[in-house]
């Protein structure tokens, strides 16, 4: 390795050193050991290849000299030839392992980012609901990728690192020393003027790749937001262009100013060690020369020790920040361990029962819930803040008790934010309750498997959230094993036979991100489409055609129809004419039911219902111009 290309190692790890300093703990460290157990085999062979490979880096400048010495001293060609020949084997001896080394480093590297990220990923996905309200999914999703990669430089780059440096700086000081003591020590008294520098000038990179990192960042979040469909709608209906442009230039040009003041310091930088190099090789020509003309040193050893050189301070060199790669690697595994130890609220019982087969009853009984302070959900660098909120506790359902029988439809009504959402998300267990218990065909939610609770009970909400994917996949993920056959009843049931046929690729078009390519009723009655695959016994509708005109209302409301046909429902609406039909209608107020009934009787009470209903009523007569005379 040039001392070049050793100066621009120094600086690199200098600039992207970590700086959080924290002290690790002995149970971190053995944590860590946990995932090196499986490439235990792999790691054995890449350090031992890795001193061999060390080793060889050291002979070939020692063969080198005894060339020369060899050339100089008048021996015979073919000593020469052999030694150039030994010269020729260890070179392609070093190229061999270094290529084995590779690979050996690649599998580990790539295994244990392979066993991080779906550790991380399956333990995220079972986090709450409320986990995911709060963090944010550029911080969740760099813990995946930038954190996972640096905890795998532990084992591919840093820990090899420091065992092949550690060999090669001992072989070749044991080598320079053999051959002249006092040219080793001149040299090493030259290593400050190399080190140093690059750990302060590293500090001044670094600092300006952090506020890079930041404007970089501040760019891709507003790109993020403005580039996304509602975005890009704000913006065009409320926005100011030209003043969203300004501000991201302003960041642009700020990332540019620092590129060049980086790049203007990276070549001060480089040519300043570039030329310590030089002076180093110069003292060792200099002082060697003196000395094997006075006949106490060879040529062939001057030769040797200018090439030993290089050898002596890249090891050096990277020694002096190996503290620095291996704190950087414990804290990217810190902030991994960080989301794994945050424990998820809702779990599964080891001995977890299924749904009893046939019709299924839901039941409310005592219910009384708070959300989870965010202490309990989150984690303040996910969240990107200082402190984490610590508001919440406060019970936003009090002694809620209701039962729907098999097959019967119940409505949920009142104002916004009474807590009928908050009781729709208990029956798939969305949260766990704080007392009380809700009950799937007699059973406690709490004591039913996730797979069954999944089987069961089918949602559809009001932004009919879609992937960025395919009409088909969007489908099968509520059924993987459906058949064309299946799809093709599912979307004639839900009204959509004419939209597929319509489009170019049919169930192969992509329907953009969260489904904006298809209007609104088009996404709800996809869902509803996928509620229909699914078959759950329990269906729960939240909002479903809030946001929809009279015409795509009315189509959903015929895919509703054929959703809900024999199977138990639970339906929130705040058009309370679509709830005129249910077998129980509960008025929730200040998450408490108030007045509970089937709408002849709620009317004839005058309560609540009556007044929502005549307020309803009376907004939509305005609407038409004319006083209705007939119900809605």
């Amino acid at each position: 390795m040039s001392m070049e290309v050793t100066a621009w190692n120094a600086m690199y790890n200098a600039m992207h050193a970590q700086e959080d300093r924290r002290p690790f703990s002995k149970a971190t460290l053995k944590r860590i050991a946990t995932f090196a157990v499986p490439q235990k085999r792999n790691l054995s062979w890449y350090l031992v290849l890795s001193v061999v490979t060390a080793a060889l880096a050291v002979a070939t400048p020692v063969l080198a000299g005894r060339v020369v010495n060899a050339i100089v001293g008048g021996d015979a060609v073919d000593v020469v030839v052999k030694l150039a020949a030994l010269i020729a084997l260890v070179a392609l001896l070093e190229a061999a392992l270094g290529l084995l080394t590779r690979w050996l480093s690649a599998s580990i590297g790539e295994d244990l980012i392979l066993h991080l990220r779906t550790t991380v990923f399956d333990h995220v996905q079972k986090m709450p609901i409320a986990f995911f309200t709060r963090t944010r999914t550029g911080a969740l999703v760099s813990r995946l990728n930038n954190d996972v990669i640096g905890a795998q430089r532990a084992f591919s780059d840093t820990l090899s690192g420091v065992v092949s440096n550690l060999v090669t700086l001992v072989i070749t000081l044991i080598v320079m020393l053999g051959i002249s003591w006092q040219i080793t020590v001149l040299a090493l008294l030259l290593l400050p003027i190399f080190v140093i520098p690059a750990r302060r000038m590293g500090a001044k990179l670094a600092a300006l790749n952090r506020e890079a990192a930041n404007h970089n960042s501040l760019m891709s979040t507003q790109m993020t937001e403005r580039f996304s469909a509602p975005g890009a709608t704000l913006v065009k209906l409320f926005g100011r262009p030209s003043q969203e442009s300004a501000e991201f230039a302003v960041r642009a040009r700020r990332v540019r100013n620092i590129g060049v003041r980086t790049a203007m310091l990276q070549s001060v930088f480089v040519t300043a060690l570039t030329l310590v190099s030089a002076l180093a090789l110069a003292l060792v020509y200099g002082l060697g020369g003196f000395y094997a003309l006075r006949g106490q040193l060879d040529a062939g050893a001057v030769v040797a020790m200018a090439l030993l050189l290089t050898r002596l301070y890249s090891p050096l060199t990277a020694l002096a920040s190996a503290r620095v790669d291996v704190m950087s690697a414990l804290v990217s595994f810190e902030r991994v361990f960080e989301i794994l130890d945050l424990a998820p609220l809702i779990t599964e019982k080891p001995d977890a029962r299924t749904v009893p087969q046939g019709p299924v009853s839901v039941e409310f009984k005592n219910v009384t819930f708070a959300y989870p302070s965010a202490d309990k959900v989150s984690l303040a660098s996910l969240e990107e803040v200082a402190i984490l909120d610590t508001r919440g506790g406060e019970d936003v359902l009090h002694d809620l008790s209701f039962r729907t029988e098999a097959g019967q439809m119940v409505a949920l009504v009142g104002t916004s934010g009474a807590g009928k959402s908050t009781v729709a998300q208990m029956i798939p267990r969305l949260y766990d309750i704080d007392s009380g218990s809700v009950e799937l065909g007699g059973v406690d939610v709490r004591d039913l498997s996730a797979d069954s609770i999944r089987e069961t009970v089918g949602m559809v909400t009001q932004d009919g959230h879609l992937f960025h994917e395919s009409l088909r996949s969007n489908l099968l993920l509520a059924r993987p094993d459906a058949t064309e056959e299946d799809l093709r009843e599912v979307l004639e049931r839900a009204r959509l036979t004419d939209l597929v046929a319509s489009l170019p690729d049919g169930l192969e078009t992509v329907v953009g991100e969260r489904g904006y390519r298809l209007s609104g009723g088009e996404r709800q009655r996809l869902t509803i489409a996928r509620l229909l695959l699914a078959q759950p016994r329990v269906v729960i509708l939240d909002e479903a055609t809030a946001h929809l005109d009279s015409t795509s209302e009315a189509a959903v409301q015929e895919a509703l129809g054929e959703a809900l046909a024999g199977r138990t429902a639970v339906v929130i609406a705040h058009r309370l004419s679509t709830i005129r039909s249910a077998d129980l209608i509960l008025v929730v107020e200040a998450g408490q039911i108030v007045e509970r009934g089937n709408h002849e009787e709620l009317l004839a009470h005058g309560g609540r219902y009556a007044e929502l209903y005549r307020t309803q009523f009376d907004t939509n007569a305005r609407k038409n111009g004319a006083l209705a005379t007939t119900p809605i």
